[in-house]
């Protein structure tokens, strides 16, 4: 009795679960000199199905099976091919029993089902799916929308589902001849996009060009500076990153360059503020110093991130005013979820070398000692310099957490997060802190919305690459003459008996003062720079009228 109870009580739960067809059920087993009882066990385990027996079948039993994802019945074959065990199904159930029994368990009675199956105007579907409600026991209406099946006795349900209408149950009850009209399905697809002052329009009703990205599209590949991942993925945008390194700024042109002198930059906007954009023209001159990642965006942290509006049109782009000349890139953050607690943890690391490099001789020699002409006497073996041995292999690693949750009326979001990016070229490195932290309150019956957010980014930059010729490694990297040897320079400094300190090794000239030794430029000039940002905003907003 106790195995009886047991069986009608996992029956009914397996029911309202949903049944697995034994047909497409695999299983993978590798068990030897076992008792039975493990391998069921194993086999439940897997699929959804449980195993129902009575006191008389002997799991105890030694059993070996080596089986790699097979159908089911194959495995149950194999497994009581040399017992004295047989089973069969019922639903979700296998029923296990004696071969030798003289009683075998008495098959359900069933009844055979008709009916035809027709739209609201009374034409029949084809193809239809028809099934009992909680089993695999089903068929298919054909040309005239007519079905037939035979259904346990004990059905009391059947559901019939096809694709452009409104799934449907109908009781069995005692009929035998069951008629249905389906009712068309209503999709809305309705797509909402968020514009200027982050107000929510349907796209629909747009009379410019907004093109929305959600947040995680700016996640699968994570880059120090996230706007760098936009590329690709909004028309008529142009993105072009900064030669400066690991977490350089992002040039964003939309619709082509509009002035030859000033900036064509686009204004980035965090839940309504503009941020000011301090990268206004790319260095030129010989001596510049190292880049400046001054764009106001690239400091946020992108898991942060609901969606991106791009407004590219001067219609979308007006209520920023002249600003926005160039268009608009629409940052909205995220906010807590109602009634829901989550915790969310990711990770990504991604590895970079350089892709294409230009191609040098090495074939011939110096053309004279100390010069940077390589078009000398023939060599005899060619020269192993490749200024690929100059870089080394960029990782950047991107971790995060943050924590939503909320009621009906008050919803929070907090979230950290840490980028550590090392670039291609040696001691360029940058890191990053982000915090951030966002409630949102609903009073006076949800009409009143008070929105309070508060950002903060701690950004460390080592070795920035300079755009000139003196501080930029790579200017003497390539000018090497390859007919010379690259190890002799990689001793970067050497003593100076009469100054007494150790000064820089570089026997090839500094053609007028702007040439330096490619190591010594990383390793004594690496311009740390150190920038943190605050950011709050506050909106109160009351809806008089839908």
């Amino acid at each position: 009795m106790k195995h009886i109870t047991v069986f009608l009580f996992l029956t009914v739960f397996c029911l309202n679960a949903g049944n697995l067809n034994s047909q497409n059920a695999r299983v993978s087993l590798n068990e030897h000199n076992v008792q039975l009882e493990k391998v069921l066990n194993e086999i439940e385990k897997q699929i959804n199905h449980l195993f129902v027996y009575d006191k008389n079948v002997n799991i105890k039993q030694t059993v070996s099976i080596n089986a790699d994802n097979l159908p089911l019945e194959d495995i149950l074959n194999q497994l009581f091919k040399s017992t004295n065990i047989q089973y069969t199904t019922e639903g979700s159930n296998i029923i296990l029993s004696q071969k030798n029994q003289q009683s075998q368990p008495e098959a359900p009675q069933k009844k055979e089902i008709s009916g035809t199956v027709s739209d609201s105007n009374g034409e029949p579907l084809i193809g239809v799916a028809v099934f009992v409600k909680g089993t695999t026991i089903g068929a298919q209406t054909d040309l005239n929308g007519s079905f037939s099946l035979s259904v346990p006795s004990t059905a009391r349900t059947l559901s019939f589902t096809y694709v452009g209408m409104t799934p449907q149950d109908m009781a069995i009850q005692n009929k035998t001849i069951l008629n249905i009209t389906m009712q068309e399905a209503s999709l809305i697809m309705d797509e909402v996009v968020v514009t200027a002052l982050g107000i929510r329009k349907e796209a629909k009703s747009l009379s410019y060009n907004v093109q929305q990205l959600a947040g995680s599209d700016v996640n699968k590949v994570s880059d120090a500076n996230f706007v760098n991942n936009l590329n690709g993925k909004v028309a008529g945008v142009t993105i072009n990153a900064s030669s400066t390194g690991a977490g350089g700024s992002a040039r964003v042109v939309m619709r082509g360059v509009k002035s030859i002198a000033g900036n064509n930059n686009a204004l980035y906007v965090i839940d309504g503020i503009p941020m000011p954009n301090f990268s206004t023209e790319q260095p030129t001159g010989v001596f510049e110093g190292a880049g400046q990642t001054g764009d106001g965006i690239s400091n946020l942290n992108p898991e942060d991130i609901e969606s991106i509006s791009v407004l590219s049109g001067p219609s979308a782009a007006a209520l920023y005013g002249s600003s926005a000349s160039n268009g608009v890139v629409l940052i909205t953050t995220k906010k807590g979820q109602k009634d829901r607690l989550s915790i969310n943890v990711s990770n990504s690391t991604t590895f970079s070398r350089p892709l294409m490099l230009p191609k040098f001789q090495n074939t011939y020699g110096p053309s004279e000692v100390g010069s940077y002409y390589s078009w000398g006497e023939k060599l005899d073996t060619p020269s192993s310099y490749n200024p690929a041995d100059f870089f080394r292999t960029g990782v950047n690693i991107t971790n995060s957490v943050s924590l939503s949750t909320g009621t009906e009326r008050n919803q929070t979001y907090v979230s950290v997060g840490n980028v550590t990016s090392n670039g291609i070229i040696h001691n360029n490195d940058y890191d990053r802190y982000n915090l951030s932290v966002r409630n949102t309150s609903a009073f006076l019956d949800n009409k009143m919305t008070m929105d309070l957010g508060f950002m903060l980014s701690n950004v460390k930059e080592q070795n920035m690459l300079a755009q000139g010729q003196y501080f930029n490694p790579l200017i003497p990297v390539y000018l090497f003459p390859p007919g010379d040897d690259f190890n002799k320079v990689q001793v970067y400094e050497r003593y100076d008996a009469s100054r007494n300190f150790q000064t820089q090794f570089w026997p090839y000239g500094d053609q007028g003062y702007s040439m330096q030794n490619p190591y010594w430029i990383t390793e004594r000039n690496k311009f740390i720079n150190r920038k943190s940002r605050y950011m709050a905003n506050a909106t109160l907003k009351y809806e008089f009228a839908d």
